[in-house]
C-alpha cells in the first residue's frame, strides 16, 4: 500500500480509537451520542465509497480534526470542554467559548469536501458558481443542524439542554450560523489551491 492509501486507513483507525475513548464515562451518554453521531454515520460511509470515490487526503485529514472535535466535545458536552475553560480564562470571555470552535469547523471542514464533490462530479471545475454554492451548501447544512437542535430540544425537553449548549446566550443560534458561514468563506480563501494539489494525486490530473 503506497503512502497516498495508508494515510485514510491511519485517520480511519484513530478517529475509531478517538470515538471509542470518548465513550469511556462521558458527562452525559444521551448528549455523548448526539453529540458524535455525526461520526457514527460518517465514517461507514467514508469507508464504503472509498472504493469508488476516495477522497484527497487533505479532506480526510479535515475530517479527523473535524470527528476530533465532535467526539472531545461529546465527552464533556460543549459547555464543559477543558479546552474551553482555558481559552475562557485566557481571552477573558464570558463563557466556554468550545461551541464556537465547533460550529466554525462545521463550516472549514465541510466546504472542502462538498468542493471536491463538486469539482469530481460535475461541470463548476473552475466555473465562478463553484465556490459560491460551495458557501451555500454550508450555510444550508448549519441551518439544517440548527433545526436538528430545535428539534432535539422539542422532543427531549431538559435532557437536550446540554446538546445545545447554548450556555444562556439569546443569540446562540445566529452566532453557529454565522461562524460556519465564516468557516466556510476561509477554508476556500486559505486551501482551495492546496485542495487542487491534493485532489489532484487521487484523480491523476
Amino acid at each position: 500500500m503506497t503512502t497516498q492509501g495508508r494515510i485514510p486507513v491511519v485517520l480511519l483507525l484513530l478517529s475509531i480509537a478517538a470515538l471509542a475513548v470518548s465513550g469511556i464515562g462521558p458527562y452525559d451518554r444521551l448528549t455523548w451520542l448526539l453529540e458524535v453521531g455525526p461520526v457514527i454515520v460518517g465514517v461507514p460511509v467514508l469507508v464504503f465509497t472509498y472504493r469508488t470515490f476516495p477522497l484527497s487526503n487533505l479532506v480526510y485529514a479535515l475530517l479527523f480534526v473535524h470527528a476530533l472535535i465532535l467526539v472531545y466535545g461529546g465527552h464533556y458536552t460543549y459547555a464543559h470542554v477543558p479546552l474551553g475553560f482555558w481559552l475562557q480564562d485566557v481571552l477573558d470571555f464570558t463563557r466556554n467559548p468550545y461551541d464556537r470552535i465547533g460550529h466554525l469547523a462545521q463550516g472549514f471542514v465541510p466546504a472542502l469536501l462538498a468542493r471536491e464533490i463538486l469539482v469530481r462530479n460535475s461541470p463548476l471545475k473552475g466555473s465562478r458558481w463553484l465556490s459560491f454554492l460551495v458557501v451555500c451548501f454550508c450555510w444550508a447544512f448549519s441551518a439544517f443542524y440548527e433545526l436538528l437542535e430545535w428539534g432535539s430540544a422539542v422532543a427531549l425537553g431538559q435532557s437536550a439542554e446540554k446538546f445545545l449548549g447554548t450556555q444562556g446566550d439569546i443569540w446562540d443560534t445566529q452566532w453557529d450560523m454565522f461562524l460556519a458561514l465564516v468557516g466556510a468563506v476561509s477554508s476556500l480563501l486559505l486551501l482551495s489551491k492546496w485542495h487542487d494539489r491534493s485532489m489532484g494525486r487521487v484523480t491523476g490530473r
